[in-house]
């Protein structure tokens, strides 16, 4: 891999070449990240741009050989955005694993998903947004998460624009149920705060879930109001590189019962379980209808 640094419109880039197959499209329009939108700030194919880690960045591509991540030096790609991305995993070694299924279905859903990377996000983050997420559709859960960064976050600005780091759990407890409420959080709105009054009366709650094993793991984000085995799939996948999680929810179990009708064994699929469900997804989305 090739790393470069320039300036484009006064703003700093990191250009990546020679990287392992990695798909900025695909890798946003899977479901697991609700921050960033495709953008048209630069004179890229494909670009999306977002709030992680408390920056505003936005990740390019011409090609899925290459990236360009924008508002960012070569040392904030080494130390923040290289395992954010998993551009630090083989995903060659997860693909033999899932390959060795051999089950034609999911061979397919890998080559036409090939450059999907699970986002190793915050853990907070993660679980709030999994709990908004809740019998809910991506537009809206995105709308719902902006409101609250735009209310409770950091203001960041970006060539002249405004962005918002995530609310703080301390942020949010302090605003109370009725302000998260009228958020249009509706029901989940309970939820929220339970989980920020679990975080701040158990300030090593999200060390011991990072440390416990997958099953206690769990059990322990399931004593939150609110979270349940898929939510809490999603948190451990998405919030604390847990690989082995396979979150499932409706539309996921349709899938299982359509592809793999005898069942499938996800401690076959060690930590590359949630990747096959990031496939399963993303290939029944746009060619299993």
């Amino acid at each position: 891999m090739k790393i470069t640094q320039g300036y484009e419109r006064g703003v700093p880039y990191v250009y990546l070449e020679e990287i392992p197959a990695f798909s900025v499209e695909k890798s946003f329009d899977c479901g697991q990240c609700f921050r960033f939108d495709p953008v048209s700030t630069f004179e890229r194919r494909f670009q999306v741009g977002g709030v992680a880690l408390g920056k505003y960045v936005i990740f390019a591509q011409d090609n899925e050989n290459e990236l360009y991540i924008y508002n960012a030096t070569r040392d904030d790609y080494l130390s923040l955005w290289e395992k954010y991305l998993s551009l630090d995993c083989d995903y060659e070694k997860k693909h033999k694993t899932l390959q060795s299924l051999k089950n034609e279905h999911l061979t397919k859903a890998i080559e036409l998903g090939n450059g999907i990377r699970i986002l190793r996000q915050e853990p907070w983050e993660a679980l709030c947004s999994f709990i908004i997420s809740q019998n809910n559709n991506i537009p809206r859960i995105k709308k719902i998460i902006s409101s609250l960064c735009q209310r409770y976050g950091r203001k960041i600005e970006f060539l002249g624009e405004a962005h918002y780091s995530f609310p703080t759990y301390n942020a949010l407890y302090e605003a109370g149920v009725d302000e998260i409420f009228a958020l249009k959080t509706g029901f989940r709105a309970k939820y929220i705060f339970d989980a920020c009054k679990t975080l701040l009366e158990n300030e090593d709650f999200l060390q011991r879930v990072s440390e416990a094993d997958f099953k206690c793991a769990e059990e322990l984000l399931c004593t939150i109001k609110g979270v349940g085995k898929k939510v809490a799939g999603c948190v451990l996948l998405f919030g604390f590189d847990r690989g082995e999680g396979f979150p499932v929810d409706v539309h996921i179990k349709r899938t299982l019962e359509k592809y793999f009708p005898n069942g499938l064994d996800f401690s076959l699929l060690g930590d590359s379980a949630g990747l096959c469900q990031q496939y399963l997804f993303y290939y029944e989305r746009y060619l299993g209808q």
